[in-house]
């Protein structure tokens, strides 16, 4: 008998329409042969599914559910998609876990650890995982200029501490672009990193371990056609992906090592992505933890997933199922 998957994308930030992208993307992946799957919107407090006629239907809250023509679907399983709140911040994880009903990816700790960019990354710092030096604004907390040349120098990145797909994220290359930086970042959230410019190659590695398999996927090299890998780089095709990376071999086994690492020390589930930039003298500096990555047809995973020779079916069959 086939099991129910509810795939469930949208959310309350910038990213919505880059989820519904995925979920999409994570539809085309499954296998009809083993899985009947609905993609489920939610925005705010409005949760619905999308019928494969066109058209929706409320979901009931109550236990995730939704009737249609008299008769109710109760969903055996939950794919996680949303990039932000509240499916990568550990908010659906918890509501989820009451009500006994098995998703994909990390829990509502690791969730929430690594959705938060600065204190994921402090926290790696204390197993020695070399990081860029950063500070962490909150609403209502202000910085002079000097004090950031003084203290993370120029260039620098300001980006939300919580979220991604680099909205409100700006390269800052002179004093008199912090400021603006700083408020561009604070309309996307109530946090704001800033952290220094680190000169190198920027490179990203996934990562799934279940019951059965620990995956580390061939790392993939990034160079932007932009100043960085901004929201057009990513989505709009203005960036080079290339898979496997140009890199040494032995590097690329310490970059695949590390991410395997981080996957057991933030108690990672489910697909990750790990994003670094690789400094003079080989360094490997991490800058993100993803454990929400976009899964269209051209992302990073479905890249490295083919890049290793795998099927992306059997891999998202193999989470489902033995996850």
């Amino acid at each position: 008998m086939k099991r129910t998957i509810a795939i469930v994308a949208g959310g309350d930030t910038s990213e919505y329409e880059v989820s519904l992208r995925s979920a999409q993307g994570i539809e085309s992946f499954l296998d009809k042969d083993r899985y009947i799957s609905y993609i489920v919107v939610m925005h705010g407090t409005d949760w619905h599914v999308q019928l494969p006629g066109g058209g929706t239907t409320p979901v009931d809250r109550n236990d995730f559910s939704f009737t249609l023509a008299g008769e109710k679907t109760r969903f055996d399983y939950a794919y996680i998609t949303i990039h932000g709140t509240p499916g990568e911040d550990g908010r659906l994880q918890g509501y989820f876990d009451m009500l006994r009903l098995p998703y994909s990816g990390c829990g509502v700790m690791a969730s929430a650890l690594t959705y938060n960019k600065f204190v994921c990354n402090q926290y790696l710092k204390g197993f020695g995982v070399r990081i860029a030096e950063s500070l962490l604004l909150r609403r209502g907390q202000g910085i002079a200029d000097e004090d950031v040349v003084q203290k993370i120098g120029l260039p620098c990145f300001v980006k939300p501490n919580l979220g991604g797909s680099s909205f409100g994220v700006s390269r800052v290359n002179t004093p008199a672009q912090i400021q603006p930086a700083i408020a561009k970042a604070f309309a996307e959230a109530d946090e704001v990193l800033v952290e220094a410019f680190l000169d190198g190659t920027e490179v990203t590695c996934g990562c799934y371990k279940t019951k059965q398999h620990a995956v580390t996927f061939p790392v993939t090299e990034v160079v932007s056609h932009h100043e960085y890998f901004d929201y057009d780089a990513k989505y709009c095709g203005d960036s080079d992906e290339i898979t496997p990376a140009r890199i040494p071999d032995e590097l690329s086994e310490r970059v695949q090592k590390l991410t395997s690492a981080v996957y057991d020390i933030v108690g990672a589930a489910g697909l990750i992505r790990v994003d670094y930039i690789i400094t003079e003298g080989s360094k490997i500096n991490l800058i993100d933890v993803n454990t929400t990555p976009g899964m269209t047809a051209t992302s990073f995973i479905p890249q490295q997933v083919r890049a290793a020779g795998l099927d992306i079916s059997d891999v998202m069959t193999d989470i489902i199922e033995q996850g």
